[in-house]
């Protein structure tokens, strides 16, 4: 007899990876991918939002004919989505204009003065947990009211990137807590949409799709156009599904029914750092998101990590793995400005030259400062919740390392040096359509997500002692960071 299978996809910003998992042990079948269009200059980047759909096709047939496994043995399907765009649809769901993406920054005006419309940083953190920056739904809506009244104006639906796929297989309007509360319309103290904040952006309620308790509800079922089109049987179980971040998280374990309050490190092109926790966040500079499963997930996100080391590391013409530590040197590579810390303008710092400084020292350099940057956002993720980031309790706590950082031993070194945690490398590869995987084994059989997902191993891995933390290292940098902060917001982008 063959074993359940259950479908798991990441629609990301450049691609749509699609998983089958073995429902039982949880073991990865099959990975397809297809990739997305992005198109767009200065700050404008865009998707078609039937691109996304195609792709979640392709990817679909592509993971179900390696794997073998039947459509009749596919017992539910969920979407883990690219945050924060904004999709808007005609009355016939068809979208009236590419998708404005998370990192699409021409609404950062619109950021400003919504922020100060409702009286200040403070007042939406109270709401939403978070303060509008141009990555947030809602400052896009604005901007699209303000340079595309016509289209705001024909606007019946709005929708997240994710929330667009699950009404396409679904034919129901529904999101999930998690990819709700990066839109700042969402109040994370009630688990609901803020009239108030809907009424400030001038955005019917109506628009908006219903909030399912979390992102394994089952929201719906495949529809027979649905599964005519991606090659399923009608009928299966549609999860709500979550945002990216929601589901990595998932697929880690981390969550009510996992970890708590244990750190997860994202090194990729920019780095994240998140819990979960039962705790709601509400500090400057952290998104304070809900997760999928009922939690919270506090969340700091820097712009410079991989790429821009990788970028030092062509300038001295080294090997990324080529690198010895900074000793006296600080490089702060903050070459695309930096969300954390706020400096929106800044350009990168290289201090503490001396004669006797090498290529591989500078090298070193540029991966304390992205790993330090990261680290003190996991302190300010800490404090957040009402935790001590210095108590000995705190700091003992394994630091789970992903993404594509994570393969290198420059990396690797880099973060046990500075932070004197214990590692653990996870064993689970595609962490986010994992997740999404095990929310729709909830929308199933009625389990709990974060609870199948840590039988399913993926948060387990090989761990990584701590070593000697590199106080003299992080003191340096920490200095330079306060000594060129005026340097730093002032530089021209």
């Amino acid at each position: 007899m063959t074993s359940p299978a259950v479908i798991g996809v990441d629609s990301s910003t450049q691609s749509t990876k699609t998983v089958v998992i073995d429902a039982e042990s949880g073991r990865i079948l099959a990975v397809g991918r297809a990739a997305h269009t992005v198109t767009g200059e200065g700050g404008a980047r865009e998707s078609d939002p039937e691109g996304w759909w195609a792709a979640l096709r392709t990817s679909l047939g592509a993971a179900l004919d390696a794997s073998g496994v039947s459509p009749a043995a596919v017992r539910g399907i969920a979407v883990a989505g690219q945050q924060h765009g904004l999709v808007v649809l005609d009355a016939a769901g068809r979208p009236l204009r590419p998708a404005m993406l998370w990192n699409d920054t021409r609404s950062a005006p619109q950021a400003e003065a919504l922020t100060a419309s409702l009286g200040g940083a403070d007042a939406w953190l109270e709401r939403t947990g978070s303060v509008p920056v141009a990555s947030m739904t809602a400052t896009k809506w604005q901007w699209l009211r303000e340079h595309e009244p016509a289209t705001a104006e024909r606007a019946a639906a709005v929708r997240l990137p994710h929330d667009f796929l699950t009404e396409r297989l679904s034919g129901v309007a529904a999101t999930d807590p998690g990819d709700a509360s990066g839109t700042c319309w969402y109040d994370t103290r009630t688990g609901s949409y803020d009239l108030t904040l809907l009424d400030l952006v001038g955005l019917d309620p109506a628009l908006l799709p219903t909030v399912a308790t979390s992102g394994a509800e089952r929201v719906g079922s495949l529809t027979s156009a649905a599964a005519a089109f991606l090659g399923l049987r009608p009928g299966i179980p549609v999860a709500a599904g979550t945002g990216d971040n929601m589901a990595a998280a998932v697929g880690l374990g981390l969550g009510g029914a996992g970890l708590l309050d244990h750190p997860v490190v994202s090194l990729g092109t920019s780095g994240t750092v998140f819990t979960a926790t039962r705790a709601r966040p509400s500090a400057a500079g952290l998104a304070g998101f809900a997760a999928a499963d009922g939690t919270y997930l506090p969340l700091g996100c820097t712009l410079n990590c991989t790429q821009a080391v990788d970028k030092v590391a062509s300038l001295l013409g080294l090997d990324r793995e080529d690198v010895q530590p900074g000793e006296h040197v600080v490089v702060l590579p903050y070459l695309d400005g930096e969300r954390s810390p706020d400096l929106p303008r800044a350009a990168g710092l290289l201090t503490g030259l001396r004669h006797a400084t090498t290529s591989r020292q500078i090298l070193g350099a540029a991966y304390e400062g992205a790993v330090f940057t990261l680290l003190r956002v996991l302190d300010e993720i800490y404090a957040a919740t009402g935790l001590d980031p210095h108590a000995p309790d705190v700091r003992e706590r394994p630091l789970r390392l992903i993404g594509g950082g994570a393969k290198g031993a420059a990396w690797i070194e880099t973060v046990r040096r500075l932070s004197g945690r214990p590692v653990v490398m996870p064993d689970g590869e595609e962490l986010v359509a994992v997740g999404a995987a095990a929310l729709a084994a909830g929308a199933a059989w009625g389990e709990d997500p974060v609870k199948t997902a840590a039988g399913w191993g993926g948060g387990r891995g090989r761990e990584l002692p701590a070593v000697r933390r590199d106080v003299a290292a992080w003191q340096r940098i920490e200095a330079a960071l306060a000594e060129g902060s005026g340097l730093l917001a002032g530089g021209s982008r």
